[in-house]
């Protein structure tokens, strides 16, 4: 078994404490309203954001034994760049403000994470970030389609308000099975700390969606 299908195996209990999110069992349902969605979409935007900035400092970070990865995190960089723009485009197609989503503060569970991921790049072991994407991407694989086309199919919302969704549902998958390539080259050390960062991810993730307002279903579903 390869490490990737290690971090798989070992993260489960924490993947499914974040999939039992109330807010994404109820979304899964096709039980879902606008504040709910432009919420999420918000928090998005203020992870997102920071997603082009953490790959930087990753890059910049990186021992002479991982000097490997610099040229795959500056792919991933031309990849990601600008993606938070994607997301303040969706919430104005959703009806939401855009400049209002834009200069909104994060939920502290945003926050946390974000800083989590800093600190990890900065005062620890910047191959371990590599454990956030794992989160970010497999979560997006797993329920970005799906979740759009209930969301949609619900809200009756253009397909331009799902921009992210969608996009990053489709190329995530790509995105996976080279993250895997690239963590299985990893020194059994690093992958320890990608292990670590994943478990901890997997937590923080999950308190954003159980931050999310829960949709109020009696006045949407008839």
């Amino acid at each position: 078994m390869s490490f990737y299908e290690n971090l798989i195996a070992a993260t489960t209990n924490e993947r499914a404490q974040l999939f039992a999110a109330p807010v994404i069992a109820a979304c899964l349902q096709g039980q879902v309203t606008l504040p709910t969605y432009l919420a999420f979409l918000q928090e998005a935007f203020h992870h997102v954001r920071h997603t082009t900035p953490l790959l930087m400092a990753v890059g910049s970070r990186l021992p002479e034994r991982l000097a490997w990865l610099r040229k795959p995190v500056a792919e991933y960089i031309e990849e990601e760049i600008g993606h938070e723009e994607w997301i303040l485009n969706d919430i104005s197609a959703a009806g939401g403000d855009l400049e209002a989503a834009r200069a909104s503060q994060p939920q502290q569970a945003a926050e946390v994470m974000v800083a989590y991921a800093y600190d990890l790049t900065q005062r620890r072991n910047p191959a371990g970030f590599f454990g956030m994407v794992f989160v970010l991407e497999g979560t997006s694989v797993a329920l970005a389609l799906q979740a759009a086309d209930l969301i949609q199919a619900a809200l009756k919302l253009p397909d331009t308000a799902f921009s992210y969704l969608r996009s990053h549902g489709t190329l995530d998958q790509e995105h996976t099975r080279h993250l895997a390539e690239l963590v299985n080259q990893m020194t059994p050390e690093d992958q320890a700390d990608v292990l670590h960062c994943a478990r901890v991810i997997y937590k923080l993730y999950a308190d954003i969606f159980r931050g999310l307002p829960m949709p109020q279903l009696e006045s949407t579903c008839n």
